[in-house]
């Protein structure tokens, strides 16, 4: 069985929610940058500082627009103009995550190697990345969503 349906007043349904959608998206973006900033902010205060601290320097939020040269780890590309996210050197995941044991001379890598060995004896691991996030995630969700209902008040001319 099929059912079809009239929307009454198409035209002017649209117009409301293409109203709706811009005024959102205005202060979603806004939203986006600043939690990504927040959360730049706490992870680097939680970052191993080293010897010059410059690991800890280098993280920053920003737009994923305004860094094209910067790859995305372990999600897809976004279609998102506004899409934000948090950029650090790449050894974050060394120090996240921590590295096993490993021979370090030149040639050591590869399985035929047979001079002698130099080996590292890895590095402890040294979260900072996720535990800051998702510490920080219930309040950066609850800052994009007030962000967006502003939006929806104003386009609906409420304040």
């Amino acid at each position: 069985m099929t059912f079809k349906a009239k929307v009454l007043g198409r035209e002017a349904l649209t117009r409301r929610l293409n109203e709706l959608a811009t005024a959102v998206e205005k202060y979603a973006a806004e939203a986006k940058l600043e939690i990504a900033k927040e959360a730049a902010t706490r992870i680097a205060a939680r970052a191993p500082r080293g010897a010059t601290g410059d690991y800890a320097a280098s993280i920053q939020g920003a737009r994923l627009a305004d860094n094209p040269d910067k790859k995305q780890i372990g999600i897809t590309q976004t279609k998102d103009k506004d899409a934000t996210g948090v950029f650090a050197e790449y050894i974050w995941r060394f120090l996240e995550f921590g590295t096993a044991p490993h021979n370090v001379a030149p040639g050591g890598g590869n399985i035929s190697f047979s001079g002698e060995a130099q080996m590292h004896p890895g590095t402890a691991a040294q979260p900072h990345v996720f535990h800051t996030w998702r510490a920080y995630r219930k309040a950066a969700r609850r800052k994009l969503l007030a962000a967006v209902n502003k939006g929806v008040r104003e386009a609906q001319g409420k304040r």
